[in-house]
């Protein structure tokens, strides 16, 4: 997937297109009994966190009963919002007990995205869920930057050298300040945001995302041992689907 396809419209870099606003009241309150799988070495299970062949980050028990894989996107609001009110949730009864493993996979909607993302796995694995974690947090901050900019300045983006562009909307974006406040340096974030080897492994990841999954309703989705589960836009929904998942 050619980058120039995916990010290639200024005037639509922060449109909702590909937020999924979905909402669905959870059904029935069926609960399974979890029997906690011992994790490697006395340690945790949230400490078992890697990349994975499809540039998402894993978390969790490698060979759980289930894989869940959370499509998201960090400029989502709804994204956000699952974060705000189900990420704890799903990893206090889940994924700490070995049940479920959780990778979070990108859905690139725009530069700013990719460079959120690029920054999040900026120091490695181990420091990606809780970069990302305070990314969402200060994403209306972020994100409020890139609002504010004139809209000749957002078309200029584009038109640098392809190895500059997420370095640059990083910047406006306050992002490189942002991540060397969170221990990420200015010097370590520059090379992140103009790695071209890990920037085509993401566009390539978000591209094959519609591929793979055709009915894919926009961020954030939710893929169950491969399946994609097109009912789940919430918490209870997400607690709901995992019990079935986990008791059949």
């Amino acid at each position: 997937m050619k980058r120039s396809a995916s990010l290639s419209c200024a005037a639509a870099l922060l449109a909702l297109a590909g937020c999924n606003s979905k909402h669905h009241e959870a059904e029935g309150n069926a609960q399974v009994k979890i029997t906690p799988v011992k994790p490697p070495n006395g340690g945790a299970w949230t400490d078992v966190v890697s990349a994975t062949p499809d540039a998402g980050v894993m978390m969790g028990n490698p060979n759980a009963k289930v894989h869940l894989i959370e499509i998201g996107s960090l400029t989502c609001p709804h994204c956000r919002e699952f974060e705000e009110t189900g990420v704890d949730k799903l990893v206090d009864k889940y994924v700490k007990t070995g049940a479920v493993s959780y990778e979070f996979r990108n859905y690139i909607r725009d530069m700013f995205d990719l460079s959120a993302l690029l920054i999040a796995k900026c120091n490695g694995p181990k420091a990606f869920f809780p970069l990302s974690h305070a990314l969402y947090d200060d994403q209306p901050t972020w994100l409020g930057k890139v609002e504010a900019a004139p809209k000749q300045q957002l078309q200029q983006l584009q038109d640098l050298p392809e190895n500059q562009i997420e370095l640059q909307a990083a910047k406006l974006a306050g992002l490189v300040d942002w991540a060397k406040a969170r221990g990420v340096p200015e010097a370590k974030s520059t090379q992140c945001l103009t790695d071209t080897k890990a920037i085509e492994a993401a566009v390539n990841s978000s591209g094959s995302i519609t591929q793979r999954w055709p009915d894919f309703p926009g961020t954030p989705s939710f893929v169950f041992n491969g399946t994609l589960n097109t009912k789940v836009g919430s918490w209870d929904d997400l607690d709901q689907a995992l019990q079935t998942a986990l008791g059949g």
